[in-house]
């Protein structure tokens, strides 16, 4: 996984472009690799999620937790990263499909900005409500 020509503002937020390639089976992308993360944003679980047309998911941030994010459709998303005074959006998704690495401390929302649902992956580096579900949840 190369790490893509999107540049931010925001310190800990890595954009790496997922490289569809196709046959004539149909196509396979690398959602991440153990080799390219930081081994404290390696993941702990992952999830799939669908949002419908013009729903906004967050904004929230985490205390400890690392989201790595995976938008390559279907749907194209409006994505919104602040971290202080410094705010930025970035659209991904089927027209820009991009993992987003984003870390703790760093306000982030997306915005399904597509006529159909879409979908997203994530693959944070901690258990939702830690092991066992017993925990607070990390918001």
């Amino acid at each position: 996984m190369k790490k893509s020509e999107i540049i931010t503002r925001i310190g800990g937020v890595v954009f790496v472009d997922l490289e569809i390639k196709s046959d004539g089976r149909g196509w396979l992308a690398e959602l991440f690799r153990s080799d390219s993360l930081p081994s404290e944003n390696l993941p702990a679980m992952g999830y799939i999620s669908q949002t419908n047309p013009g729903v906004t998911r967050g904004p929230h941030e985490h205390a400890s937790q690392s989201d790595l994010f995976c938008f390559m459709g279907p749907g194209k998303f409006k994505l919104v990263l602040r971290h202080g005074s410094v705010e930025e959006f970035h659209f991904v998704g089927e027209n820009n499909p991009v993992a987003v690495l984003v870390p703790p401390g760093v306000v982030h929302s997306y915005t399904n900005v597509s006529e159909h649902p879409g979908m997203v992956f994530n693959f944070p580096n901690r258990l939702y409500a830690g092991p066992g579900r017993l925990y607070p949840v990390d918001r």
